[in-house]
């Protein structure tokens, strides 16, 4: 938690997983936008955490009985118990959806114990209950009433998994909005939050030139030099 301060929380509180996979792909990273995944709470609803990860395989009929849940131990329900405040809980489950990941008890109970919302790549029953639930974002590939025990079998928490697609780190940061989840190594995310809201900034102001009429050739990018002087002439009279 440690990398992600009230200065970059606030860098990053209206910047688009669109300028963030831009801005990875400069730095060289082509895979950390988590494919399949969207919102199933409300759009307003942003997340912003980083990940506690947790890990399926195929399950085996005679392990993935209704009994595994009585475990205490069991991966999922101490996944569920054990998320530190402020973590996102990422699941892997190899991008199927013809089963659930979890349900709308166990994401109340995420809720309730602080965490900062869930990624799946897989299913999500009770989704009509979950997708009225207000201040706690989750991201999944759609929903599914089948128990997880259906296709499921949860193996370990805290070990790097592969979601959507993408390699996600315990501690990556995990950034979603409308159009899905990106992504952060940890390790770069002052770097990308400080050019990140940069960005945004510029952006707003090319909006505002191409909704008045202006060619994007010399604008969007600025290779014409009188751009980044309207540009500073515009920042200094928004006073940004």
């Amino acid at each position: 938690m440690s990398a992600l301060t009230p200065e970059i929380r606030k860098k990053l509180a209206t910047v688009s997983t669109a300028t963030l996979t831009t801005l990875l792909f400069k730095r060289g990273f082509r895979n950390l936008f988590i494919q399949g995944v969207r919102p199933l709470t409300g759009k307003a609803q942003r997340i912003l955490g980083p990940a506690y990860t947790l890990r399926h395989i195929p399950a085996r009929e005679d392990l993935d009985k209704l009994e595994a849940f009585r475990n205490p131990e069991h991966p999922q329900r101490k996944a569920v118990e054990s998320i530190p405040e402020g973590h996102v809980l990422v699941m892997d489950c190899r991008g199927d959806t013809t089963a659930a990941s979890a349900g709308g008890i166990l994401i109340t109970r995420l809720k309730m114990r602080g965490a900062a919302g869930v990624v799946s790549d897989g299913g999500i029953r009770d989704s009509g209950e979950i997708s009225q639930m207000e201040g706690f974002p989750v991201y999944c590939a759609g929903p599914s009433a089948p128990t997880n025990l259906n296709k499921h079998h949860c193996v370990d928490i805290g070990l790097p998994i592969a979601c959507g697609g993408v390699p996600v780190f315990p501690g990556d940061i995990m950034l979603g909005d409308e159009d899905g989840v990106v992504v952060i190594p940890a390790h770069i995310l002052e770097d990308i939050a400080n050019e990140a809201a940069e960005q945004e900034i510029f952006e707003r102001f090319v909006m505002e030139r191409v909704s008045a009429g202006d060619t994007i050739v010399g604008l969007y990018p600025a290779t014409n030099p009188a751009t980044l002087d309207r540009y500073k002439e515009w920042r200094a009279a928004k006073g940004l």
